[in-house]
């Protein structure tokens, strides 16, 4: 099955706290793990940014919404007991335990409309398919997926000579080649709308990589990718980054696999990603933090 969404782990969550004793949440979290009988992909699913798995986050997000309803308290940190209200919840049998549910006790309904007036909310969110941190982090994934597309958009129709500079900058904001002024020997010389050159592996110029960059719209084929592995050959290096506004067939890939030298393949959309992660090309138009407790500051001595 898939990830359960955080309303229907709500139910099943608090019959494991039907008993007065405190609950660790880390073992919790693995109890109804087994329950959905989530699969190793589903238990490790993580959330777009990374930072947490899906299902843990969800466990995480019912305790909350059940702990603002009165129906459990956390005693202690990473600790959860139920309550007398939530054994009489428990007690009634109910089919379910959702945000509708929960609306019947006045704690939990101005706690929502907290969240709603302040916009953490949104439908899907009240609807118990996602999180708020969910929410969030897929409106960002989507707002970064919108930027690639225009930045590649715009690449794609910048002239030969500013696609030039575009690919010094980006190599250099990576950390390769030093200086602008000596990061590029030969760039830009081969005159067919792409470049041709070295740049400088480190600052101290130890080693060279040979570039090659192509705005095109066609994909990139093994022999584009094989004329250039030759061309690393006559100019004796080992290593070598070829760039495409496109894409690279799955023949070209295969081989850089199968050979000896070292041959990166950047292809627009992984070209758009670098140049955001890089700060190239883009600039910040807001920013905002997501704060939460922190739990050492509240240790009394």
């Amino acid at each position: 099955m898939a990830v359960p969404t955080y309303e229907q782990i709500m139910l099943p969550f608090l019959g494991h706290l039907s008993k007065d004793q405190v609950c660790s949440m880390s073992a919790l979290i693995e109890q109804l793990a087994v329950e959905f009988e989530l699969s190793p992909v589903e238990r490790n699913e993580l959330l777009p940014s990374g930072s947490q798995y899906k299902f843990d986050n969800r466990v995480g997000w019912a305790r909350t919404y059940m702990k603002k309803a009165g129906l459990l308290i956390s005693p202690e940190r990473g600790k959860v007991q139920i309550t007398e209200r939530g054994k009489t919840v428990l007690n009634e049998n109910p089919g379910e335990i959702n945000s509708k549910f929960l609306r019947r006790f006045s704690e939990f309904v101005q706690f929502q409309e907290r969240s709603v007036s302040s916009g953490v909310d949104g439908k899907e969110q009240l609807q118990g398919v996602i999180t708020p941190e969910e929410q969030l982090e897929e409106s960002y994934s989507e707002l970064i997926s919108s930027l690639e597309s225009d930045l590649l958009e715009r690449i794609k129709s910048a002239s030969p000579r500013f696609f030039e500079q575009l690919v010094v900058d980006l190599l250099l904001s990576m950390g390769y080649g030093g200086s602008r002024k000596d990061a590029g020997e030969r760039l830009g010389r081969t005159g067919d709308g792409g470049i041709d050159g070295i740049i400088k592996e480190d600052k101290l110029g130890l080693d060279v990589i040979y570039i090659q960059a192509k705005r095109w719209e066609n994909t990139v084929g093994r022999p584009d990718i094989q004329a250039f592995v030759g061309s690393l050959e006559g100019q004796k290096a080992n290593r070598g980054i070829f760039i495409s506004t496109s894409q690279f067939s799955s023949e070209a890939k295969a081989y850089v696999e199968e050979i000896s030298k070292k041959v990166v393949l950047i292809d627009g959309a992984k070209l758009a990603k670098l140049m955001i992660e890089h700060n190239v090309g883009v600039s910040v138009s807001a920013k905002y933090e997501l704060k939460k407790i922190d739990t050492d500051y509240f240790i009394e001595e």
